[in-house]
């Protein structure tokens, strides 16, 4: 029976690193400092505190300080020129175009952000879903990666066995999360050696923790499995 693939977005398919996260991050502290009145260094440090307490800025602005949704991800990800920023290489484009099964993108990033940003990379058609950061509330509160109860809740929507899925990520954080629900995990590596901007920054990529079934340092290595 073939794997039903569920796929993250930045640093997985496409080299996010590059220019991507710098102008999000930069993007965002801009957002932090003009609505929530503080300077520029407080915002910087407040924008990354909550990514690392709560998997991403957002939750931490809802929870902390009332900001809307809505509002602060269309005017943190609008991002002019973002097609001139992306990298993908071609060999990754085409095994993924031909990678049989069901395949869905799963990512904390907006859904018009991750739909410009499949389009721009001629991927569009290889999904048959995007699962967005709006699409992950559960009775109403955000609940971004890496929340269990937030995949739970997408799992049993969209009526997919964990059993059969895999999660292709290069979080660490998501990867183990997924694990607990039985999901198979395979760890993206091709773009963290580099990446200054993500929770792995630094840290050694030959090991393989328990709850990664595999690493894998380009996307035709998945074409191996079952």
């Amino acid at each position: 029976m073939k794997p039903i693939w569920l796929f993250d977005l930045d640093n997985t398919l496409h080299d996010a690193s590059h220019a991507v996260f710098g102008r999000l991050n930069g993007s965002m502290t801009d957002y932090i400092e003009q609505h929530l009145g503080v300077s520029r260094p407080e915002a910087d440090a407040l924008r990354l505190h909550y990514w690392r307490r709560y998997g991403a800025t957002l939750l931490g602005l809802e929870r902390h300080h009332g900001i809307r949704a809505a509002h602060f991800l269309a005017q943190t990800h609008t991002l002019p020129g973002l097609e001139a920023d992306l990298r993908m290489r071609p060999a990754d484009r085409a095994a993924l175009q031909r990678l049989p099964g069901r395949k869905f993108l799963l990512t904390n990033a907006p859904a018009e952000y991750a739909k410009r940003v499949l389009t721009a990379l001629d991927l569009a058609s290889c999904f048959e879903g995007v699962i967005a950061i709006e699409d992950m509330r559960v009775f109403g509160e955000l609940r971004p990666k890496p929340d269990v109860r937030s995949l739970r809740v997408i799992l049993a929507r969209l009526r997919l066995p964990a059993h059969r899925c895999v999660l292709v990520e290069d979080t660490l954080a998501n990867l183990k999360s997924a694990r607990r629900l039985q999901l198979r995990t395979v760890w993206m590596q091709r773009y963290l050696r580099h990446n200054p901007h993500g929770p792995e920054a630094g840290i050694p990529l030959h090991g393989r923790p328990r709850w990664v079934c595999a690493r894998i340092r380009a996307l035709r290595s998945l074409h191996a499995w079952p």
